[in-house]
């Protein structure tokens, strides 16, 4: 087994981090060490998320951790990508549970929700003694949201919510959702949907090769009837959508680079020991050599363009494309890195003695989902060109 894991940072940006995030970074690596990878392979096994894990978490301040106020943890966005880093070196469902629970269900009701609604979810979903999701995502429609089907009627003083929405992490086990619906002039808005609602249902998936250690879940509404005060008052439309789903992809592209690291980690340490051809270790050989030095390089160009991306995001000036480009890129070679070392490692590389696998099949569903490679590849043509390619 590889050594323990200390970090790479091959061009020296750790001097570019303040006291405060690299003590976030070593706090969450050390819970990583301890709490998360002595379990996460049995749970990959059994197809069961670690609950257990939760609430630490929330002791931590891992969940929302960038909101102010409301038992939140008020950190600047570098550090809270280094938080999603490091839980994704331990697994992406872990990362996906804190990235959902604090950006797209603590987020949008810090963002859009009255101060009755923030005083009621925030604190709990903070602690980790709530949990939260986002139902966007329908069964027919994925990258083109705005065809959402789900509609919320008026009714009374209140709504009438009839609908689905698939692909939903937390979906079983959360006490709120923030759903998305289309109400009676046309625009779309959030609402909250609190669990035991009659007329509200969840189904999770159970055959998933991907995310196992994730809860995924289909949410049903059939005449779910909602009070006026699920309405979270400050969204305006699609874009309010948006916005949230921006917060996911901005933690993707820091997390991912946790998954790489693991695997060039686990990859050249047994390139290193693993002996061939007149005993001598693989790393001796030019093509392992070169697929190291091409993991490490997409690596550290991954860390620079986060580290800058979340400068620009403490400075309000990030724009959706240039986390769009972040979020592509770092999946893609994530995804790349990850092959490359199942590679290095040969037929070991599909057990679950090393992490490898487990992250590979991991990336393939973060390289879906807040945005397809191809539909980030879009935005960014939009962004370049100023022609809109989508339809």
């Amino acid at each position: 087994m590889a050594p323990l894991f200390k970090g790479y940072d091959f061009m020296n940006v750790d001097p570019l981090l303040s006291d405060e995030e690299k003590l976030v970074r070593e706090t969450v690596r050390h819970f990583v060490e301890d709490h998360v990878l002595p379990i996460i392979e049995k749970h990959n096994r059994e197809g069961t998320f670690p609950g257990h894990l939760v609430k630490e978490m929330g002791r931590l301040g891992i969940l929302g951790a960038t909101l102010q106020g409301y038992g939140c943890a008020g950190l600047n966005h570098v550090a809270y990508g280094l938080i999603m880093q490091e839980l994704e070196r331990g697994d992406s469902g872990l990362r996906s549970f804190a990235s959902v629970q604090g950006g797209l269900a603590m987020y949008p009701i810090y963002t859009f929700g009255s101060e009755q609604q923030k005083e009621r979810w925030l604190p709990p979903l903070a602690s980790g003694d709530a949990i939260g999701c986002f139902g966007l995502t329908e069964p027919d429609f994925g990258s083109n949201p705005a065809g959402m089907l789900a509609r919320a009627a008026s009714r009374g003083p209140g709504y009438l919510l009839n609908g689905s929405k698939a692909w939903i992490t937390n979906g079983s086990i959360a006490d709120v959702a923030v759903v998305w619906a289309r109400c009676d002039d046309g625009q779309i808005r959030g609402f909250l949907v609190e669990r035991g609602t009659p007329g509200f249902e969840t189904r999770e998936y159970k055959n998933k090769f991907s995310l196992r250690a994730s809860v995924t879940s289909e949410l049903l509404f059939s005449d779910c009837r909602l009070p006026s005060q699920a309405l979270l008052p400050g969204t305006d439309g699609l874009k309010s959508a948006l916005m949230c789903l921006d917060q996911a992809r901005y933690s993707i592209a820091w997390g991912v680079l946790g998954a790489a690291m693991a695997c060039y980690h686990t990859a050249l340490h047994w390139a290193l020991e693993r002996k061939q051809f007149k005993d001598k270790p693989i790393a001796s050989h030019q093509l392992v050599q070169e697929k190291l030095v091409w993991m490490l390089t997409e690596i550290t160009k991954g860390q620079l363009l986060c580290y800058r991306l979340g400068r620009l995001k403490d400075e309000g000036k990030v724009t959706f494309a240039q986390v769009s480009m972040a979020k592509r890129n770092n999946v893609y070679i994530a995804l790349e890195i990850a092959r490359m070392a199942r590679d290095i490692l040969g037929a070991s590389g599909i057990l679950d003695d090393y992490p490898v696998f487990r992250h590979m099949c991991n990336l393939e569903t973060v390289k879906t989902y807040e945005g397809t490679h191809d539909i980030h590849t879009l935005i960014l043509g939009q962004e370049i060109t100023g022609i809109q390619a989508f339809e």
